[in-house]
């Protein structure tokens, strides 16, 4: 988190809330977007999907090997992936 890097509470707040505002301009472009066009939605999700697969893999990952338990991590993350495609292949 910011207040663990060295950033003030108020630094920190501040630095959470432009981020926020960005959320909010990328919600709008996509709903502006979607309304032009219905044919993208399977772009768009596949776009979302890997931005989401990017956090992970740089921010959680990376967090969780830092403790020192990496085998494990690594084993509860592959653990996980399989999960969600079984249940994915189960529940369609």
């Amino acid at each position: 988190s910011l207040l663990n890097i060295g950033y003030s509470p108020i630094k920190a707040f501040f630095v959470a809330l432009l981020t926020g505002m960005v959320e909010i301009l990328g919600g709008l472009t996509g709903v502006m977007v979607m309304s032009i066009s219905t044919k993208v939605l399977p772009y768009m999700m596949s776009f979302a999907a890997g931005a989401m697969i990017f956090v992970i893999s740089d921010e959680v990952v990376a967090e969780t090997h830092i403790k020192g338990n990496e085998r494990l991590s690594t084993y509860f993350l592959l653990t996980g992936f399989a999960l969600m495609a079984v249940l994915d292949l189960v529940m369609g």
